[in-house]
C-alpha cells in the first residue's frame, strides 16, 4: 500500500466510522437550594428541560394524573413542555439544573414521552453536578424559587451570553457532564417505548417525520398514504400511542415548537405561524390559545417580563 493509498484508506475509516451527535444542551441554570413550603407552583410548563438531584427532605411532581416522590439519592429529569406541578411539605435540599435542548435537525430525545424520569443517583451523577456548579459560579437564578417570576425571554438571553463568554475548555466540560447527566435517563424512556409493543414501528417513524417537518402541510391523508393504512385504523393506532388524535398531536408538537421561537427568537408572530405550519395567523392564535390557554402574543409579554 502506497503513502497516498494509505491516507484514502484512513479517510474511508473515518467516514465509515463518524457518528454526529444531534443533540445539545446550552444550560440555563445550576444551583443548590434549600426549600420548604413556598415552593408550591401548579401548572409549570416550561420551555426548558429541569434536572433536579435530591439530597434531603422531600417533595412531589404530580402532572395531573401520575405522582413522584421527590426523595433523597434519586435524580429526575423533566423536559420541556412537560405540565408539572411542583410541592414541598417542609423541606428538601435540591440541585436542579435548566438547559434548553437544541435539536434543530432532529427531534427531542423525549419527543413522545412529555412525562418525569426518575432514576438513582450514582457517585458519578453527584459529582457531575457538583463540578457543573463550581465551574458555572454565575448560573444561579438569585431571583426567585417562582417559575413565573425567572421564566423571561431576557434571562434566557443572558444566560446564552454566559454560554458564548465561557472558556472554551469549560463549556465543552459543561456540554460532556450535561451530556452524561442526560444519558442516564435515555434507557428508561425506551423502556417505556416497549409498553407500545403491538403498534406498529412505522407509527413511531411517523412521529418522527411530523417532529421534523412541522412547518410543513401534514394532513391525516398524508399519513396513511405513508404507512398504507387507511386513515380510521391510522388514527386508532396513533391514538393508542401518544393518547392523542393526529392532528391534534401535530398542532400540540406545532405550538411547542412556537413555544420555544417565542421566548428565544425576536420572529414576528406571523412568522412563528408559518414556521409552523399554521396557514394564518388567527388560525395559529387560536390554536396556541387553545393548547396553551394564553394568545401568543400575551406568552411571549409574559416572558419579556411585561
Amino acid at each position: 500500500m502506497t503513502g497516498f493509498d494509505f491516507v484514502l484508506y484512513k479517510s474511508d475509516i473515518a467516514i465509515m466510522s463518524r457518528r454526529i451527535l444531534k443533540h445539545t444542551f446550552p444550560l440555563l441554570n445550576i444551583d443548590y437550594v434549600s426549600l420548604d413550603k413556598r415552593w408550591n407552583y401548579k401548572n409549570v410548563l416550561s420551555p426548558y428541560y429541569r434536572l433536579y438531584y435530591i439530597d434531603q427532605g422531600c417533595g412531589d411532581i404530580t402532572n395531573g394524573k401520575e405522582h413522584w416522590l421527590l426523595e433523597p439519592g434519586y435524580m429526575y429529569l423533566i423536559p420541556g413542555f412537560t405540565l408539572c406541578n411542583l410541592h414541598c411539605a417542609s423541606n428538601m435540599g435540591q440541585y436542579f439544573i435548566h438547559f434548553f435542548e437544541d435539536a434543530a435537525n432532529s427531534i427531542s430525545l423525549f419527543h413522545n414521552h412529555r412525562t418525569i424520569f426518575k432514576t438513582p443517583a450514582n457517585d458519578m451523577d453527584i459529582a457531575g453536578f457538583k463540578r457543573l456548579l463550581e465551574i458555572n459560579p454565575h448560573r444561579k437564578i438569585n431571583r426567585s424559587d417562582n417559575p413565573m417570576v425567572y421564566e423571561k425571554n431576557i434571562y434566557y438571553k443572558e444566560y446564552e451570553a454566559l454560554n458564548n463568554q465561557q472558556p472554551y475548555a469549560l463549556f465543552i466540560e459543561t456540554q460532556g457532564i450535561l451530556l452524561q447527566l442526560v444519558a442516564r435517563f435515555i434507557g428508561l424512556q425506551q423502556g417505556k417505548q416497549d409498553v407500545t409493543n403491538g403498534i406498529p414501528a412505522k407509527i413511531v417513524d411517523l412521529l418522527g417525520y411530523i417532529n421534523l417537518n412541522l412547518n410543513q402541510a401534514i394532513t391525516v391523508k398524508k399519513l396513511a398514504d405513508m404507512t398504507n393504512y387507511h386513515p380510521d385504523y391510522l388514527s386508532r393506532l396513533f391514538m393508542k400511542l401518544t393518547g392523542e388524535r393526529p392532528l391534534s398531536y401535530i398542532h400540540t408538537k406545532r405550538i411547542e415548537r412556537a413555544q420555544y421561537l417565542l421566548v428565544t427568537t425576536q420572529l414576528s408572530l406571523t412568522e412563528i405561524a408559518e414556521a409552523t405550519g399554521f396557514d394564518n395567523l388567527p388560525h395559529f392564535s387560536r390554536v396556541f390559545k387553545n393548547k396553551t390557554s394564553l394568545p401568543p402574543a400575551r406568552y411571549r409579554e409574559q416572558q419579556f417580563g411585561s
